[in-house]
């Protein structure tokens, strides 16, 4: 199967570029980027500054995009109509009103359109779901997740509010849909917001909210400061559960604890490379496997139906 990079930046390079020469059903055929010595390293049959190009490229069944946030929609809507299938990096639009007008350019084209969160392909992340779908925990009454990423560069677009940037979109994408899959997806009320930009910048380094499920709450803390601090812990009126790693799991060994009426348990996880698992389902799915696992687009939409939520409440 044949894939198609748009950007050539850290995930490209470091992530899905390997990802992609290491699944023996889909080959790097095409990859255009800004800076023609890292488009080149990611190893494609060929490689421009041209993202046109690649579009056009029949070679290509399946483009990638990695570009800054701001231009995931223009160029969704792009590929989706040159009739390519699309995993396009989280957050899959600036917006629910991107994401629903790139879910409506995908079932126009007939096209598959998934959203490149990483971290759900991760065998803990769909034990974590079975489990929520066996009821282990009961009913869930509160939820804490927090994730503070890597600060970023002065230049980097994730502190331009302008290009999509701000930590909140950039890891409270992660952060909000752990607990909306907790609460099986439902749109929760916004309480409270706190919030601090950086100077001279609309773009957030840090935003916590509170959020309210009916009688249920949770609270998420997303931020940029390099501290690293990762959190995911569910409590249900059966049980709880911790996450170490909740959102960077990967090449290294994790687990996710279950304390229930079962009594306690752990279980650990080998090192393994979500991205591989990824870009292997995908790939999948794009031959007609309809037992693949992809991010369905709902699940997509209403992360982003709340992180506009949390960006429009009215902090007083």
């Amino acid at each position: 199967m044949g894939w198609g990079f748009l950007g050539a930046g850290h995930i490209a390079t470091a992530n899905l570029g390997p990802a992609v020469r290491s699944v023996a059903t889909a080959e790097l055929r095409a990859a255009a980027g800004r800076t023609p010595h890292r488009t080149a390293a990611l190893g494609a049959t060929s490689s421009s500054t041209d993202y046109a190009a690649v579009l056009s490229d029949e070679s290509v069944d399946i483009v990638y995009i990695a570009l800054h946030n701001s231009v995931h929609v223009d160029w969704t809507v792009r590929a989706l109509r040159a009739g390519k299938h699309v995993l396009c990096e989280k957050p899959l639009g600036v917006s629910a009103a991107e994401v629903r007008a790139m879910i409506e350019a995908a079932a126009a084209a007939d096209r598959l359109l998934v959203e490149a969160t990483w971290n759900r392909w991760h065998p803990r992340t769909l034990d974590l779901a079975e489990l929520l779908h066996q009821g282990v925990l009961g009913e869930i009454q509160h939820v804490e997740a927090a994730f503070d990423g890597a600060e970023p560069d002065v230049r980097n677009y994730r502190r331009h509010a302008t290009l999509g940037g701000g930590a909140l979109l950039d890891v409270g994408c992660y952060a909000v849909g752990a607990i909306l899959a907790a609460y099986d997806w439902a749109i929760p009320e916004i309480t409270a917001v706190r919030r601090q930009t950086w100077p001279g910048s609309a773009a957030d380094v840090r935003t916590a909210a509170d959020l309210r499920f009916g009688e249920s709450t949770a609270n998420v803390v997303a931020s940029l400061t390099g501290t690293g601090r990762e959190v995911l812990k569910l409590s249900g009126t059966a049980g709880t559960v911790r996450l170490d790693s909740p959102f960077t799991a990967g090449r290294g060994p994790v687990e996710l604890q279950v304390e229930s009426r079962q009594g306690f348990a752990v279980r650990q996880y080998e090192p393994v490379d979500p991205y591989a698992l990824m870009v292997t389902e995908m790939t999948r799915a794009v031959a007609g496997d309809k037992a693949a696992f992809l991010v369905p687009l709902d699940q997509s939409l209403a992360v982003a139906e709340t992180l506009d939520a949390i960006r429009a409440f009215q902090i007083e």
